[in-house]
């Protein structure tokens, strides 16, 4: 454990050092989310009536989730980006833990995350989003928040090491923004017919989504909602258990057999 956990924060500083070393991508994931909420929150705002609330305040919980959820495009496309410029194959030659490198990569994506969530805050607050829950909870939904964020890079990092090529990885990350679309990130479910809100409220997104809403006190949790849906928090905890529990193992095992 103590092997692991020092290999892993070389590997969590190698893999910070080479995001401050490409600042245009830092600034641009950093920047889209906030984009995106002055977009959405003033165009389709305006256009849409939410009873109880803001759209702002609605959408804001949304976005985090969402840019949570990138966790899978951006751990795919760095890991994929390694694998196929060799790096991998000289990290197993070096004697260190096998789980090492992914968490590191891991780590690293969510420390950014975490910097990064703080100015998409800000300027939520500027545009009249608002915690209504208490301090605690609030706490838990950014803990929960960054939880998600984890899991999703788990499954991006193994899905990276499994397709070993850039161009492949970066086209199966572009497929992953329908995710967001098939949720509640968005637009309340409660409109959608019936087979397409089961879908949307069995999405991961979704029920992370209502925990932060439910916990920043942004919006009441829907009634008639699948149980992920109408029990969010305990939805949330569970989806990232699946993830973790699923891609973890595989990521690790994915790193340690290489081409074989």
């Amino acid at each position: 454990m103590s092997t692991l956990a020092h290999d892993g924060n070389a590997m969590l500083g190698r893999q910070l050092r080479r995001i401050r070393n490409n600042p245009g991508l830092l600034v641009l994931t950093q920047t889209m989310p906030i984009t995106m909420l002055l977009f959405f929150g003033y165009v389709f705002g305006s256009a849409l009536a939410m009873p109880g609330a803001e759209y702002r305040s609605f959408l804001v919980p949304g976005l985090l989730v969402a840019t949570a959820a990138n966790g899978l495009m951006t751990g795919m496309f760095q890991a994929a980006q390694d694998t196929h410029r060799g790096v991998m194959d000289r990290f197993r030659t070096l004697p260190m833990s096998r789980a090492a490198v992914p968490l590191g990569q891991a780590g690293a994506d969510l420390v950014v995350t975490a910097v990064g969530t703080v100015p998409f805050l800000l300027v939520g607050l500027a545009v009249g989003w608002r915690i209504e829950g208490s301090a605690l909870e609030a706490v838990g939904a950014l803990g929960l928040l960054l939880l998600f964020r984890f899991a999703t890079a788990w499954a991006g990092i193994f899905l990276g090491l499994l397709t070993r090529n850039e161009e492949a990885a970066g086209q199966l990350g572009g497929a992953t923004f329908i995710l967001p679309l098939l949720s509640n990130a968005y637009i309340p479910t409660e409109g959608l017919p019936g087979w397409l809100r089961t879908l949307a409220e069995w999405n991961p997104i979704s029920a992370v989504t209502m925990a932060l809403r439910d916990l920043f006190g942004n919006a009441p949790v829907p009634d008639g909602a699948a149980w992920p849906v109408a029990h969010p928090v305990a939805g949330s905890l569970a989806w990232c258990a699946v993830l973790l529990a699923v891609f973890v193992p595989l990521a690790v095992r994915r790193y340690a057999r290489g081409e074989r």
